[in-house]
């Protein structure tokens, strides 16, 4: 999905989105019912957890404290392919809410991105519309939508209050 910003062979280098601490566990993907089926089906070896009306994968603690994901490969990245949680898939964009309003942010730890400009950041999000396609897929799938974290740069702002 971000591939005129950021290069698969960057993301297979990195790895860095695939794997969490106790800190940013929180930021584990959403995957809807349909997608969870599909993964199931490809990878029975996965377990999931049921997040809302959603599942995350079920992570295991490595000795190093750190959890990573069970479709992370650690040669060749990401063994999803296009069927990635759309969390993934716009990774290291992140939809939150923040003041009754959902935003778009960037995650400071994607050494790739977040060296780039604010206005090459924000140019991706208005090329073929990507920013629409998020808040769109936010609409179906609200679980996506994380309470907003200190330290991640706003980049576009929803122009209506989400409250109700």
């Amino acid at each position: 999905m971000l591939k005129n910003i950021l290069k698969s062979s960057e993301c297979a280098k990195c790895k860095i989105c695939c794997i969490f601490d106790k800190y940013d566990i929180w930021e584990t993907p959403i995957i809807d019912e349909e997608l969870k089926n599909k993964i199931e089906k490809r990878f029975p070896e996965f377990s999931f957890v049921k997040k809302g009306e959603g599942w995350i994968f079920r992570m295991t603690e490595a000795e190093d404290e750190l959890f990573y994901c069970p479709a992370l490969d650690k040669n060749t990245g990401c063994k999803l392919g296009e069927d990635k949680p759309f969390d993934c898939k716009i990774w290291p964009y992140r939809i939150m809410e923040f003041g009754g309003k959902r935003v778009i942010s960037i995650a400071s730890i994607c050494p790739t991105m977040y060296g780039k400009p604010l206005s090459e950041l924000c140019g991706e999000l208005e090329r073929d519309d990507l920013a629409g396609k998020i808040f769109s897929f936010a609409d179906l799938h609200p679980d996506i939508v994380k309470p907003y974290e200190e330290g991640y740069p706003i980049l576009k702002a929803e122009k209506e209050s989400r409250r109700d």
